[in-house]
């Protein structure tokens, strides 16, 4: 989004919020159209217009929507919908319940032995979000060694919890702007700060 374009989005949060940008002086208004039009410049002017308006009319508030909260109705506009904590459970209890058929067993495909084991066929198959979770085909295996009563209390309950967790990152990480992205990952890569270019703030 340009600031020609950050300033149409701030002229329709001014008429709809008039009170409180009445209280800006011009300073605090160019801050605040300097730091939207860094927090939105990878985003296309008619999402952010339409999560704008979508916010005015569905939130009851004297206040205009803050960054946050137009970063999340952005996702929720332009992301598919996430699986819900028990559809990503079920998908891993179809896994572990494939893992347990026969968890030593090869599979034989066209004739030939697979080098594969039923848990490694499962967890393979599992969404990348999910295996990050079960970290890895062993742990499908030694799940499906427990009692059903542990896997549908103590497991599930772990499981859903770090999904939630990892879901919540997930979303957390594609809202960030491009510049803080490339930064966390030089970063990650080892560089040192002073580095880093344009990773000032």
């Amino acid at each position: 989004m340009t600031r020609q374009e950050t300033l149409r989005i701030m002229a329709v949060l001014r008429a709809a919020y008039p009170q409180y940008y009445a209280k800006q002086t011009t300073e605090d208004l160019q801050g605040i159209v300097s730091l939207w039009e860094e927090m939105f410049a990878d985003e296309p002017y008619q999402v952010v217009a339409m999560a704008t308006k979508a916010l005015i009319k569905t939130r009851v508030s004297t206040f205009p929507p803050g960054i946050g909260e137009i970063n999340e109705k952005i996702l929720q506009i332009t992301q598919p919908e996430e699986m819900t904590e028990m559809e990503a459970w079920s998908q891993v209890r179809r896994a572990i319940y494939g893992a347990s058929m026969d968890p030593s067993s090869r599979k034989v495909t066209n004739g030939e032995l697979s080098e594969k084991t039923s848990a490694e066929v499962n967890f393979d198959r599992l969404p990348d979000i999910l295996q990050r979770i079960v970290n890895s085909p062993e742990q499908l295996a030694a799940w499906a060694r427990l009692t059903e009563d542990d896997l549908d209390t103590v497991v599930q309950s772990n499981f859903m919890r770090s999904y939630r967790a990892k879901a919540k990152h997930a979303r957390d990480y594609i809202a960030l702007p491009s510049s803080v992205k490339a930064y966390m990952e030089a970063l990650t890569q080892g560089m040192e700060i002073k580095q880093i270019e344009g990773g000032g703030v």
